[in-house]
């Protein structure tokens, strides 16, 4: 007993039977760095909760940027065969190339959103019976070497064309045509926009590889979502 008990138990305590042990004896002294790693876990999550609210803002504005989409295709059609019936031209290139503004802006804002959700297309056969962790561990890797280093290359890549079309004040090539530098703009911010929530994917996926899964909500879809 003497190599168990520092000291004998106070009256009213009972000794643990045989092979049980007593509550100090479970007890680990938490490292030095524990606080500094919960912080640092704290700032994590409170990064990836804001990156995940800040998508479903840009994923909204996707959803209704499909409707003056469509319109915008409507009125440029209906434009075209009324200026052919009377023999009148009706629309003009500046309609026709907001038509294609608005539609690059749906995918342009959903970046975000799409990697948020997972609603990305997956084509594989095996993926999806995969255990949790290994296919967190599938994503990290893809993550790592895939999709962080093609956002980061968008930007690099990017920017430089963006200044350069502010300051030639660049203009559509065609007659009536809008200034290329907004829409040229929408493409690093895009990049941005994904490379913010590639970071928040690698914090649920860092999450889950080390059981903290119950503290993230990383979804996962089956088909259609997926092509398995």
């Amino acid at each position: 007993m003497s190599g168990r008990w520092r000291h004998a138990p106070e009256k009213g305590c009972t000794l643990p039977a045989h092979g049980d042990q007593h509550p100090e004896m479970t007890t680990r002294a938490e490292p030095a760095s524990q606080q500094d790693l919960n912080r640092a876990w704290r700032l994590a999550f409170a990064y990836e909760r804001w990156a995940d609210g800040f998508a479903e803002v840009t994923g909204w504005i996707s959803k209704w940027m499909v409707i003056p989409t469509v319109v915008m295709g409507f009125v440029n059609v209906l434009l075209r065969y009324i200026g052919r019936f009377v023999g009148v031209r009706l629309t003009n290139n500046g309609l026709i190339e907001a038509q294609w503004y608005l539609y690059s802006l749906i995918f342009l804002f959903g970046f975000a959103y799409i990697l948020k959700h997972q609603i990305n297309v997956r084509v594989d056969f095996w993926f999806a019976k995969l255990p949790k962790k290994r296919k967190a561990w599938i994503d990290f890797i893809g993550n790592l070497i895939g999709l962080i280093p093609f956002a980061i290359m968008g930007l690099w890549l990017s920017i430089p064309q963006v200044i350069t079309s502010w300051q030639l004040n660049e203009q559509s090539p065609d007659p009536s045509g809008l200034p290329r530098a907004p829409i040229k703009t929408m493409i690093p911010v895009a990049f941005a926009l994904l490379l913010i929530q590639a970071i928040a994917e690698m914090i649920k996926l860092v999450a889950i590889l080390r059981g903290y899964d119950e503290l993230v909500q990383y979804e996962e879809h089956e088909a259609p979502l997926r092509l398995e």
